[in-house]
């Protein structure tokens, strides 16, 4: 793709996703096609949450006595606060943050919450607007200052072994909810340096963009005990003694959508897994004079039979020409549209029309069409994961030396380079080449691609957003 930035912000508009001109800088608003794929991701995510985790709501507003509490959690998030000093004309005696994150909303009440040993572990989440005052250049769905679509978890544990766990279980969550919607992934262990405000260490999901930037769409943090000695969260044990429990917590943004939207897209416009399509099949009829009425009146029992076995369908009866609609629903990302006009009709059967192929089948309406469809849509998810995942690992290089950092990523690609673990050494393999470090892949023997000392991992290095 060329001009992917240009792409991507047309497509927002052009199939109304979102409306960028709400009048103030990074906030977006949802459209209903936008808000329909929305809705379907998140229910998606929600059925794997809820296996394991109960769903609540927090208010928005955090007094900043609670924001204060934890003060390296502030300091990553010091810039971003917005802050609410009056209530109506009157002065507040303390000013209230807008929620930019939810550990210092949620964890006083679980100090409130947690008296044995027996409440735990307690596994929550919610999904919420977040506000951080974004002071890059905002860019719809992937930085901007209004987060809408914030689903975050938090998780109590007796044991720091439990808490190991509980990240892993979590990381296998999002691994199962990206498979889903055939998004490809890195997962890296966040350097020291880049790790969430306040956590022990931070794992992160990371896909690539047809720019070839990296995007983190999700995250998961192992905050051992930091939150639970900061609000006096405390559990009797067996032994009647109180300690201090374990937590995590783990999240993923609108970034989400942003990245769906970005990887499977094309030049003629979206392409959607057929999982959050708010319509998988769209049936148009090829409407004459002669047969209008009887087109029309199998296109409808097309629909019931198809609505009644579950699939979202609509029928484009509008007066214009085919070839319009055609475009319409192919900028729309309709996975399968289904023509039928007067011969189809004589014959008993009709078109299918592929968005991630653009082939073309003919079905017999006197098949199992449902079962025929449901196999297609089946098959448009199984390829757009396929091609999505070959797009990205041919995009990423091994790199053995220093100065050719910058121009194999710039080409489009993450880096793996052998790095040391020092973390001044890995801040200056950043200042030399002007990228991010992204994370640990995997161990290994070898020698530093700066300081040339004994290697300890494979990084992954790439540009960001």
């Amino acid at each position: 793709m060329k001009n992917f930035s240009q792409w991507f912000h047309n497509i927002l508009e052009e199939a109304e996703i979102i409306d960028s001109r709400y009048p103030i800088k990074g906030m977006n608003v949802w459209l209903p096609k936008g808000f329909k794929i929305r809705k379907y991701v998140l229910r998606e995510l929600e059925r794997l949450m809820d296996e394991d985790h109960d769903e609540i709501l927090f208010p928005l507003l955090i007094p900043e006595t609670e924001l204060a509490k934890e003060g390296i959690h502030v300091k990553g998030f010091e810039e971003e606060v917005y802050w609410v000093t009056h209530g109506g004309m009157r002065e507040l005696n303390e000013k209230l943050a807008i929620r930019p994150t939810s550990e210092t909303a949620i964890y006083p009440m679980f100090a409130l919450w947690i008296r044995s040993h027996i409440d735990l572990p307690i596994k929550i989440y919610q999904t919420v607007n977040t506000m951080r005052y974004e002071t890059k250049h905002t860019r719809p769905l992937i930085r901007v200052r209004e987060i809408t679509t914030f689903t975050e978890s938090h998780t109590v544990h007796e044991k720091y072994d439990e808490a190991n766990d509980q990240v892993q279980e979590g990381i296998a969550i999002y691994k199962r909810f990206f498979d889903s919607l055939a998004i490809p992934y890195l997962i890296h262990d966040r350097p020291s340096w880049d790790k969430f405000p306040g956590a022990d260490y931070t794992f992160a999901f990371d896909t690539l963009m047809k720019d070839g930037k990296t995007l983190q769409i999700a995250t998961v943090h192992n905050l051992s005990d930091t939150f639970a000695k900061t609000f006096d969260i405390k559990y009797e044990a067996t032994d009647g003694s109180h300690k201090y429990p374990y937590q995590t917590c783990y999240g993923l943004s609108d970034r989400v959508i942003a990245s769906l939207i970005a990887i499977h897209g094309d030049e003629k416009g979206l392409v959607l897994p057929p999982l959050v399509a708010p319509i998988q099949i769209m049936i148009v009829p090829i409407v004459f004079k002669d047969k209008s009425e009887e087109i029309l009146s199998k296109a409808s029992e097309i629909k019931n039979i198809l609505e009644k076995d579950g699939f979202r369908v609509n029928i484009d009866n509008r007066d214009i020409r085919p070839g319009k609609k055609y475009y319409d629903w192919e900028l729309n990302g309709i996975p399968l549209r289904i023509d039928i006009g007067p011969r189809d009709l004589k014959d008993n059967k009709m078109i299918i029309t592929r968005r991630d192929t653009s082939t073309k089948e003919e079905c017999s309406l006197s098949e199992d069409f449902p079962s025929i469809l449901n196999s297609y849509l089946t098959e448009i998810n199984s390829n757009l994961k396929d091609k999505a995942w070959k797009f990205m690992r041919e995009h990423i290089s091994k790199i053995d030396s220093l100065d050719r950092i910058e121009k194999t990523v710039l080409n489009g690609n993450i880096g793996l380079i052998k790095w040391c673990g020092n973390d001044d050494c890995g801040k200056e393999i950043e200042e030399k080449t002007n990228l991010t470090i992204l994370g640990i892949q995997y161990r290994i023997d070898g020698d530093c691609i700066n300081c040339k000392r004994k290697a300890k991992h494979v990084i992954s290095i790439a540009k960001t957003y």
